[in-house]
């Protein structure tokens, strides 16, 4: 729906203005006035305006997750609390109809749907050796980025991170950060740098070590 509404956004403008045109054409040759059209004009904006606003980025992140959930990244299904490393850059994933598709040819994608409801999942990076990589938490309620782990925030040396849905009261174990959720879902988007075609395979290797599993494990 993005994607479309980016592409053609302005043709489905262009439509709309003109219906609205023929419409106030017609009142004012019959001889009704524009007046009671203005007034539900400015009804149906006031109340579209602000329901679009809201609902909108639940909607698109809602879609993420039906998407990887049922169909995954092109190879089938990912269940959730579980990542999955697309094998090529996101060019190749391109050509398979991949969500991870943006156009982007040194970078490996991880994705994933995190559902904090039945206690914390852990998040394990492995130690990256000053490559760039980041993890990125959406919160679906609002389609906002709530945290980030990755060479620009936590640095690239291997790590544990306990992520806990709201009020979550338990002990973080010893060498573990607690990345708290404002929800008890989100979407996670990992990026690892692909230096190279030969690096290619030392890229995938370390973006597949990018692992969720439950806490009490």
């Amino acid at each position: 729906m993005n994607r479309l509404i980016l592409k053609y956004g302005r043709p489905l403008t262009a439509v709309v203005l003109a219906v609205f045109a023929w419409v106030v054409y017609r009142r004012i040759a019959s001889g009704d006035g524009i007046i009671p059209l203005s007034i539900a004009a400015v009804i149906v904006w006031g109340l579209g305006a602000p329901a679009f606003i809201y609902l909108w980025p639940r909607l698109t992140v809602s879609g993420y997750k039906r998407a990887i959930v049922k169909h995954g990244f092109g190879d089938g299904p990912i269940p959730v609390n579980t990542l999955y490393a697309v094998p090529g850059t996101s060019s190749p994933s391109a050509s398979r109809g991949s969500l991870m598709a943006t156009g982007a040819d040194d970078l490996l994608y991880v994705g994933g749907w995190l559902d904090l409801s039945k206690g914390p999942q852990v998040l394990h990076v492995p130690d990256m050796a000053g490559r760039y990589f980041s993890v990125q938490f959406t919160d679906p309620s609002k389609s906002a980025n709530f945290a980030y782990v990755g060479k620009r925030t936590t640095g690239t040396k291997t790590g544990d991170y306990v992520l806990s849905a709201p009020g979550w009261k338990g002990t973080v174990p010893n060498g573990m950060t607690q990345i708290s959720s404002p929800t008890d879902s989100a979407l996670v988007i990992g990026r690892v740098l692909v230096e190279s075609d030969s690096d290619l395979p030392v890229a995938y290797a370390l973006a597949k070590q990018i692992q969720l599993a439950p806490l009490k494990q």
